[in-house]
């Protein structure tokens, strides 16, 4: 089977190539596509950092990494929350604000250069079949043999 017959390697391909470019960007500003993302989910009143992970499908070694280095950069603050002070929430700084608006402006970007040259109704399929494949793969479907 060659690669390009597969389903996953333009997958795999595409992203590879979306990750770079948002990377350039993001590095134009200082920061970084996984620091943009994780900044793109944090809620303005600050979200609870055990919320972050599951929210972004990432796994709590890398995100706590990351968490780290954003705090580091100045980028986020974790603060006790008002009503339950056994959570953290992650708030974002006014320079985290900043690079997350720049990380939105490059996403809206990339999506209306997408819509302008793929048809609205190629784009709903496109987001059925990925529902589909990610129903597989949280069911555990793609190695079970009937």
């Amino acid at each position: 089977m060659r690669p390009e017959e597969t389903i996953d390697h333009p997958i795999r391909w595409a992203w590879h190539r979306i990750a770079r470019i948002y990377n350039t960007e993001a590095a134009k500003h200082g920061g970084t596509m996984s620091v943009g993302y994780v900044l793109l989910n944090i809620d303005p009143e600050g979200t609870p950092s055990t919320k972050l992970g599951p929210k972004m499908g990432m796994e709590p070694r890398s995100l706590t990494r990351t968490l780290k280095t954003m705090e580091e950069e100045g980028l986020i603050r974790r603060v006790p929350d008002p009503t339950d002070g056994r959570m953290v929430r992650v708030q974002l700084t006014a320079k985290g604000k900043h690079l997350r608006d720049v990380s939105r402006d490059t996403v809206i970007r990339f999506n209306e250069v997408v819509r302008e040259h793929i048809p609205e109704r190629d784009i709903e399929r496109f987001h059925a079949v990925l529902g589909k494949i990610n129903e597989l793969l949280e069911q555990n479907e793609l190695f079970k043999r009937a």
